[in-house]
This record gives C-alpha cells, sequence and structure tokens, in this order.
C-alpha cells in the first residue's frame, strides 16, 4: 500500500488563500516567444527545472523521474532545483537571465490563469501539435481544463489529486449502515446515524460540514454539482447556476441538523489537526471525511483501531447516474517565456508529463493520482485496493475542477468567504448573497485584465 508524502502536495495547496490574493506576474517578461524557440533540441545542453518539492521521498522521486529523462536523451541534462515556493518563480520569471528555470512546477493550479494571460509560461498548443500530440485525448478532462486560460495552453498536468470520502466502516457497522452514501439525502440521514452527542460536543460526529474543516471547503462541495463557474459572457454564474445555490443549502442543511454552526465550531476547535496524527477521522471522532488520495496512507500510519473504507463523494439525489464523480486538481509544470531552451524544455515536459511509465512511476513514488488517461489504466501502477476509488474518480467523465481565471484563484476566495457567512448565519438571504458575490467576482476580473 502507498504511503503519503509527509506533506503533500494538497497541504500546500490548501494555503492557495495567500497564494490567490497576492499580486502575481504583474510585470512578467514575455522573452522568447514561442515561434522563436530555435535552439536545437539534438544538441548538447542543459536546462533547468524548478519544482516545490521538499520532502525527502519526494526530492528522491524527482530525481528518478530526470534520470529516466536523461538516460532516453543522453545528450539533454537537466539542473533541478526544489523547495521552490510560487512567489520565488514568479519572481525568477519576471526577471529572466541565466539564473532563472527553463521549466517550472507548482502545486497552485489556481495560478493558471495568471501564468497565461501574462505571458510568463509559453503557450503549448504549439508544442503539442508539433509532437503529434492531442491534449483532450491523453489527459482527464478536469486536468485539460485547469492547465489552459482563454485558449492558451501555457501548462501541463504533472500528477493529480482527486477527492472522495473516507468513512469509518466499524462506526457503520455499528449504526446499522451497510454501504457509503451514494446521495446526499443518503449522506445526511448516515451523518445523523453517526452522530453520538456528548454533553456540548460530540463523542463521535458522524461528518464536519464547516467550511473551516478539513478539505470541506466551497470548491470541493461544489465539485460533486458540477457547476458552471463562468457564463459565455465571461461574467460569473454563481448567482444564475442553481448548482451554487443546492451546494450552499446542502451544506447549510448539513451544519443545522448536526447540531449547527456554533456547536460544531466548538468542537473542531477541540480537534487535531489536518497533517498530524491526531486528525480526527484517525481518531475516531469523525465518522466520515472528504478529502484526497493522500489520506489514505496518512490515515493507515497513524494505525486507527477500525477498518477504513473509501469510496467517491455523493451527488445529488437527481444525478445518482453520475456516482463516482469528484473534484480534480494537481500539480502543473511549464516552460518560461524567458527561456533560450524552449525547444530542449520541451522534451522535458514532454517526456514528465505524456510518458506513460514515466508518469506512473513518477505517480508511484509520490503517492498521488497519474496525471494521463493511459497511466492511470497502466499495470505498472503499484496500489492499496481501495486506492483505486481515486483512479476511477480521475478518469471518470464527470469530474469537475475550478477552471483558470485572469486573476488566480481570487475568485475561489471570494466564493469561500460567503461560504463562512452563510454557514455562520451572518448572511442569510441566500439569493441576495449569491448576487453580492457574483458582482464582486465580476469587478475583481474587470480590475485583474490589463
Amino acid at each position: 500500500m502507498p504511503t503519503p508524502t509527509p506533506i503533500p502536495e494538497a497541504a500546500r495547496k490548501a494555503a492557495f488563500v495567500l497564494a490567490a490574493a497576492s499580486v502575481l506576474l504583474t510585470t512578467a517578461c514575455t522573452g522568447q516567444s514561442v515561434g522563436s524557440a530555435t535552439d536545437d533540441p539534438s544538441k548538447e545542453a542543459t536546462i533547468t527545472f524548478w519544482h516545490a518539492w521538499s520532502a525527502p521521498n519526494e526530492v528522491k522521486a524527482v530525481r528518478s523521474l530526470v534520470a529516466g529523462f536523461e538516460r532516453a536523451h543522453p545528450n539533454l541534462h537537466v539542473k533541478v532545483v526544489g523547495n521552490m515556493t510560487d512567489d520565488k518563480i514568479n519572481q525568477a520569471l519576471r526577471a529572466g537571465g541565466d539564473r532563472a528555470p527553463d521549466v517550472i512546477s507548482s502545486f497552485t493550479t489556481n495560478n493558471v490563469g495568471r501564468f497565461c494571460s501574462s505571458g510568463a509560461l509559453v503557450d503549448l498548443n504549439p508544442f503539442f501539435a508539433k509532437s503529434g500530440i492531442d491534449p483532450e485525448k491523453t489527459f482527464p478532462k478536469p486536468m485539460t481544463e485547469y492547465t489552459a486560460f482563454e485558449g492558451e495552453r501555457c501548462a501541463v498536468p504533472l500528477l493529480g489529486d482527486a477527492y472522495g470520502l473516507y468513512y469509518n466502516k466499524t462506526a457503520f457497522a455499528k449504526a446499522g449502515i451497510a454501504h457509503p452514501p451514494r446521495t446526499w439525502s443518503e449522506f445526511l440521514a448516515d451523518a445523523k446515524k453517526l452522530t453520538i452527542p456528548q454533553g456540548d460536543g460530540y463523542r463521535q460526529l458522524g461528518f464536519m460540514p464547516d467550511y473551516h474543516g478539513w478539505e470541506s471547503t466551497t470548491e470541493h462541495y461544489l465539485g460533486q454539482f458540477s457547476p458552471t463557474y463562468f457564463g459565455e459572457d465571461g461574467k460569473s454564474n454563481v448567482a444564475k447556476d442553481p448548482a451554487f445555490a443546492r451546494s450552499f443549502t446542502l451544506q447549510k442543511k448539513l451544519v443545522d441538523e448536526l447540531g449547527g454552526f456554533r456547536r460544531l465550531e466548538r468542537f473542531r476547535s477541540t480537534l487535531g489537526d489536518e497533517w498530524g496524527p491526531k486528525h480526527p477521522f484517525h481518531t475516531g471522532q469523525v465518522a466520515m471525511q472528504m478529502d484526497g488520495e493522500w489520506r489514505l496512507g496518512m490515515a493507515e500510519e497513524a494505525k486507527p483501531d477500525f477498518e477504513i473504507g473509501v469510496a467517491p463523494l455523493p451527488v445529488p439525489d437527481d444525478q445518482a447516474d453520475q456516482y463516482g464523480k469528484g473534484y480534480i486538481t494537481g500539480t502543473i509544470a511549464g516552460i518560461a517565456a524567458t527561456s533560450r531552451k524552449q525547444n530542449a524544455a520541451w522534451e522535458f515536459v514532454k517526456y514528465v508529463s505524456t510518458d506513460t511509465d514515466a508518469v506512473t512511476g513518477f505517480a508511484n513514488d509520490i503517492h498521488n493520482v497519474p496525471s494521463t488517461l493511459a497511466a492511470l489504466k497502466s499495470p505498472k501502477l503499484k496500489y492499496d485496493p481501495r486506492f483505486k476509488t481515486f483512479l476511477d474518480i480521475a478518469a471518470h467523465p464527470r469530474s469537475t475542477t475550478a477552471p483558470a481565471s485572469v486573476n488566480g484563484g481570487v475568485y475561489l476566495v471570494t466564493i469561500q468567504q460567503f461560504g463562512y457567512d452563510y454557514e455562520s448565519g451572518k448572511v442569510t438571504d441566500l439569493k441576495a448573497g449569491l448576487e453580492k458575490t457574483a458582482a464582486q467576482i465580476d469587478t475583481d476580473i474587470v480590475q485583474a485584465r490589463p
């Protein structure tokens, strides 16, 4: 069974609010365009690759990935620089020069819109076309969506994360629940059955629904409702697409029927943190958990006194035929516009993102979801049988993601803030609140455009 990275990539992505709120790439140099990439990738060359992985097993995995590339391309060499934050990457992309990276990877898919619109990363569509690779047939649909913006594909997926449902099989049996819930109405009923009050708290809580919980963010809930974030006119759809109102209504009902916001928040404040062994799912204090594929290894390492089950998250009752879908995100990679070795850089990007054995091996080492359709089916994948749930979610044709925006993840921050206000009762008029949220998103996008 795979074990997770000590600090999974999604742990860093959980801090996207800070990344999205910062001003990135506002003065990026466009550098050498794709059309003027004239280096000869058959000649001897060294390219520089900046990435954010830092844990020992992660660093080892990257080295193995690079070694495989260098064996396949003996004339090309890769200088690897790890533990690079988006801020450092952005500064280097703006500055250019001999010390700047040729290829970068980022855990923050929310910055793709910025990377593309600023010209910091080159459009890879011509490179894909020249290599005879169709991204739509190579990567899962959500991954093709979060690596492009307004027709420009300035990034490729480099492993992914899929969100599903973890559940305490022992607690399910005690509560007389035969199988994991497939719809949200079943989920609510099960969460209530699994909840055992104790004093002003809980001996066992069926599910922690609060948006401040562990991975129970607005976009992860929304992923199960398949929302359309923006209309064809580019304006926010938050107040128009009923998926948003339905998602917020569902979450608020969970909050209210599982004890109310204040009681839940008091209980949450007594629980362990997301990345430590005392996570409340590990300890059995919470019976169901919305989380990514990395949680399985972390939970098993904590040696819980119950059997762990894994399933897709529920879907709306009228979308029961779509059960199995989920929210998808992941790491991205791209070529710096300032690079003078873009053709050589493409050979590296192509290898790490489309070579089936390379992607499969990296997924095995990092313990994330493979990012190509072929690798998802590779017989060389090594995983706990329960991990297959996440492979299936990644390959599901109705799985979703959050689209790229010119100002990164700012619109997601705005939606999340509304979620905080609505679940806590600070805002009571859902329709008016969604309209105000949409207006704020539109204003922010207009201000972000050049």
